[in-house]
Formats: C-alpha cells, structure tokens, sequence
C-alpha cells in the first residue's frame, strides 16, 4: 500500500490547503489523534489531519474527502467519527479517487489498487467497477452539493 512516506510532501499538504485542511505528520509509531480505525489509519479533528509516515494515503484521502463532504455544522463540531449517512460515504469514496489523480505518483489506478486491498467493499466487487460502472448517485451528490463539476473536476470547496 502506498503510504504517506512515499509522497512528495508539498503536493498532498497543498491539495488539502485548498480545502481548508491542515496535515499534522506525526512521528513513526506515534499514536493517531483523531483515527476512527486505529492503527495507521488517518485521524480528524476539526480541521486537523493527522498521519504518520506509515499512513496509507487512501485512508488520508478517505478521511480528508469526509471533511470535505460533510455539512459545516458538523465540520465545526469533528472530533474523529465523521459520520454521514450511505449517500455521503459514497461520495467520499468517488472524491477520493477524482483527488488521487491530483497527486504525483498516486492516480486512481493505484488508488483502486490500494482500496482493494484494504478492504472497501462494493457491490460490483472491485473499487474500479463500482466507480467505473455504479457510482452514478455518488457522481450526482458530489455536483448537487458543489464539490465537483459536470465534468467530475474537484471544485476545491467543501460542501457549504
């Protein structure tokens, strides 16, 4: 799995700057403020996201694009549970694979590669084929909600 170690440091720490998203690189084994899953997994609190070397960049991705997607409200109340309901998680998968593609060396090829292997789950088996073939709604929600265009391209705000 790619991690966040493997990156060039400027451009993921810009990509969530435009969204009003700071990254706090935490030290090797260092435990993760904020982190749902534990482990290596990213954290969030409020606008903080929090990583160590050893964080896979999808769960940084995942995690920034829930910051990103939800209402405000929650956003100024975030302290590790982002919450949302099965639309909005949806979404966030979608997002995290359009920004992907806004990272060197990472791409939705790899992206697809890495949520395979973690273990995201849909119902055409593969994070390719649901993004590729059933993820209309998640398309549609992400432009209803001004995050993306017509075009699938990021708008570089969150949802207002």
């Amino acid at each position: 799995m790619l991690t966040l170690d493997q990156l060039a440091p400027a451009a993921l720490t810009e990509l969530l700057a435009c969204y009003g998203l700071t990254l706090e690189r935490l030290e090797p084994g260092t435990p993760i403020p904020g982190s749902y899953w534990g482990e290596c997994e990213a954290g969030l609190l409020a606008a903080r996201l929090y990583a160590r070397p050893d964080t896979p960049v999808h769960s940084i991705l995942h995690e920034a694009c829930h910051f990103m997607c939800m209402s405000p409200t929650r956003r100024a109340a975030l302290d590790t549970d982002a919450g949302g309901d099965d639309a909005e998680e949806n979404a966030v998968c979608y997002l995290q694979v359009l920004l992907a593609d806004a990272l060197p060396g990472v791409g939705r090829e790899r992206l697809f590669e890495d949520m395979d292997a973690w273990g995201y789950s849909f119902r055409l088996g593969s994070a390719r084929e649901w993004f590729e073939r059933d993820a209309e709604e998640a398309r549609l929600w992400l432009q209803r909600h001004g995050l993306t265009d017509r075009a699938d391209r990021p708008s570089g705000r969150c949802r207002g």
